[in-house]
């Protein structure tokens, strides 16, 4: 199966992951606020080209650092909202963002692997199929979700180890989010 087999308009949806995939994850941190967040090469690019292939696009999120108090839902907001302009900005588009603001030891249905946040969506946006749905994501936990909420998966990583270990819950593997935009545009 490739990419272009799946003949994606816009009646598919696209799930994104935030921290490694849109933005520089804070190994072992949190991205608390604006001046924090950093977008990763390529993205804004990425994100205007998926605008012009799928129907929606959705960011979904664990963000536990407000379960754990060092930011509120507020912050989060204003780095979203900042985010999201800039997106705009640059010809992309965000439909929603749906975040997870729990503990892991929490295990909300609304954490990622759990499929909640894709359940939320769906509420939201009733013409939602996940059998046309990408989750894409730099986390084990990112492709779990993909998978239990009924989508493909798109792995962004070069881990070839855990690309291995992982193999049943990944359809397509790029080492960013623009090489997997850049695909989609080749001539079939």
């Amino acid at each position: 199966m490739t990419l272009k087999n799946l003949n994606i308009n816009e009646e598919w949806s696209l799930f994104l992951d935030r921290d490694g995939v849109i933005n520089k994850r804070i190994i072992g941190g949190y991205i608390k606020k604006w001046d924090e967040f950093e977008f990763l090469p390529g993205v804004l690019d990425a994100i205007r080209i998926f605008t012009g292939v799928f129907g929606k696009i959705f960011i979904v999120t664990n963000q536990q650092g407000i379960g754990k108090g060092l930011m509120t839902e507020m912050d989060l907001e204003c780095i979203h909202d900042k985010m999201t302009e800039e997106i705009g900005y640059k010809g992309g588009r965000i439909n929603k963002i749906y975040h997870s603001p729990y503990k892991a030891e929490e295990k909300s249905i609304f954490r990622k692997p759990n499929p909640g946040l894709a359940r939320k969506a769906k509420i939201d946006f009733p013409a939602i199929e996940f059998e046309k749905s990408i989750m894409a994501g730099d986390s084990i936990s990112d492709m779990q979700f993909g998978r239990n909420a009924g989508m493909r998966t798109v792995f962004i990583n070069n881990d070839k180890e855990l690309i291995e270990q992982n193999m049943e819950l990944i359809d397509f593997v790029f080492p960013d989010l623009i090489s997997f935009a850049e695909i989609l545009t080749e001539k079939k």
